[in-house]
């Protein structure tokens, strides 16, 4: 999700190339959400909380916001995904966040962590330190958040730490690049099935299952602008996982937001405008565009 505004508005198409199996996965995964309209429920910021459900609505599924731990936990059992993002916090989520998350472990329910402002307070502090005991399937965060949650759960040298300046990432994505795959590895050990994701968003996102690292160019300076575009990548992300591997679905999320984010900026006049024509972009982006999308491996 690039703050770049030097970007290309369309993505560019690759007929043949050692990634193919994975676009053709991306594809699927963009066209499984428009058919299937799944159900990815949210306990989010609620500073942000209209643009997560839109977003998710535009991208093709179904949203479900609430702050009730017995509510997340019945909704969480017909969820295809859940999401959890720790940003403008309420003193009842100290206790609540916890016991949520243990319950979506025990009952093996997938779920797309957002850890907001990782590294600052102690009552956020306490509630990320929780969550290395029952750990999310998906990561998406910028790469201070990255950085920041995996030193806290003990994955990195002290040395590693980062300097968390509110929501603002102050690192690099390449900073976060180590940090990001400990995490997925961490995640993927953690999982029923052993496959977990990391998404970094920043100038070139990155996305890792803790093995492979891929990088995608693009996105527009225009994300920054408007309040909750980080927190709507993780609800959307979130709604990809209900019908797709981690990886498949951290990716797929994160292209189409650097594509529609592109489309967006073509055609706003400024941050309103943008937040309109984005989430028209996010209705009308096609899987071969977000498959198509250019995707560096490292």
């Amino acid at each position: 999700m690039s703050d770049d505004s030097h970007v290309h508005c369309c993505a560019t198409t690759h007929p043949s190339d050692d990634l193919e199996p994975l676009r053709e996965a991306i594809a699927q995964a963009v066209r499984d959400v428009k058919e299937k309209t799944p159900l990815a429920q949210s306990f989010t910021n609620f500073v942000t909380i209209n643009l997560v459900a839109n977003a998710q609505l535009a991208a093709g599924g179904t949203a479900a916001m609430s702050f009730l731990p017995d509510d997340v936990i019945e909704t969480a059992k017909i969820a295809g995904a859940n999401y959890i993002n720790v940003g403008t916090l309420l003193p009842f989520y100290k206790d609540a966040l916890p016991a949520i998350a243990q319950r979506l472990n025990y009952l093996g329910k997938l779920w797309v962590l957002d850890p907001v402002a990782a590294g600052i307070g102690k009552t956020r502090t306490a509630i990320l330190q929780s969550f290395k005991a029952a750990p999310p399937t998906v990561i998406r965060a910028n790469a201070s958040e990255v950085i920041a949650l995996a030193n806290m759960w003990g994955l990195l040298d002290a040395d590693n730490a980062s300097r968390p300046v509110g929501v603002e990432s102050v690192d690099e994505v390449d900073a976060a690049v180590e940090p990001a795959k400990q995490l997925a590895q961490f995640l993927a050990a953690s999982a029923p099935n052993q496959q977990a994701a990391v998404a970094v968003s920043g100038k070139v996102d990155l996305v890792t299952d803790g093995e492979h690292v891929y990088r995608l160019p693009g996105g527009s300076a225009l994300m920054a602008k408007i309040t909750g575009a980080g927190c709507s990548l993780g609800g959307v992300t979130a709604t990809y996982l209900a019908v797709a591997e981690p990886l498949v679905a951290a990716l797929a999320a994160s292209l189409l937001y650097d594509r529609a984010a592109e489309v967006a900026e073509a055609e706003a006049k400024g941050p309103g405008s943008f937040q309109v024509a984005f989430l028209d972009a996010l209705w009308n982006v096609t899987a071969e565009q977000v498959a198509g999308s250019d995707i560096v491996t490292q």
